[in-house]
């Protein structure tokens, strides 16, 4: 897929990944940026920036938006999703905890790996998603359980920012997620849609 405009990002969208990272599960969608350049495709390497602490992976079912959206229903938003990508939300933990804004924790180049979209209207309550590092599972996360559903999270989004078409909103990530290292093989799987795998590196 082109880069997208923009990349919407929900955080604690699972109670127990809000919890095993010792977070409160928010009353409200918890919702953040990445930028376009933050964007690689399958294969293309994760680089861990020199000095940087614990990065992670976040695998997560991402939507792609079809048609511009402002002030939406859930009803317009879940019609407005053209397809469905996996991502991986990499997050550099260190800086996620040190800085106020998580620009720098989420924002590096090379944090949003994003596989191939496959075009189509999901059954939103029925995604199912999976991690696996240098092959083993170590996530795997259904969208049933998020704390808000997915069209409730898109229409949440257009009542502050209008989503223009390439537009990617992510959705949060489940339990399990772990560090990154040197030589490591991460895939992240949005079962029966959508799949992107990258190596790591860590920079020279």
């Amino acid at each position: 897929m082109e880069r997208p405009g923009k990349i919407l990002c929900v955080g604690r969208n699972y109670r127990e990944h809000a919890k095993e990272m010792g977070n409160e599960v928010p009353t409200t969608p918890l919702v953040f940026l990445k930028p376009a350049s933050s964007v690689i495709a399958a294969g293309a390497p994760i680089v861990i920036p020199a000095g940087t602490g614990r990065v992670d992976f976040e695998g997560e079912i991402g939507l792609v938006i079809g048609t511009r959206l402002r002030r939406a229903t859930a009803a317009e938003a879940a019609a407005a999703v053209q397809g469905v990508v996996a991502v991986n939300d990499v997050s550099a933990r260190d800086l996620q905890k040190s800085d106020p804004q998580w620009w720098r924790a989420k924002g590096q180049d090379t944090f949003c790996p994003i596989g191939p979209m496959r075009a189509g209207t999901p059954d939103f309550g029925a995604l199912e998603m999976v991690t696996r590092v240098n092959g083993q599972e170590r996530q795997r996360g259904l969208s049933r359980d998020m704390v808000f559903p997915i069209p409730d999270l898109i229409a949440f989004i257009s009542s502050a920012m209008t989503l223009e078409p390439g537009d990617v909103v992510i959705t949060g990530t489940p339990e399990g997620v772990g560090p990154l290292a040197h030589g490591d093989q991460v895939e992240v799987e949005v079962v029966g849609w959508s799949r992107v795998a990258n190596p790591v590196v860590v920079e020279a």
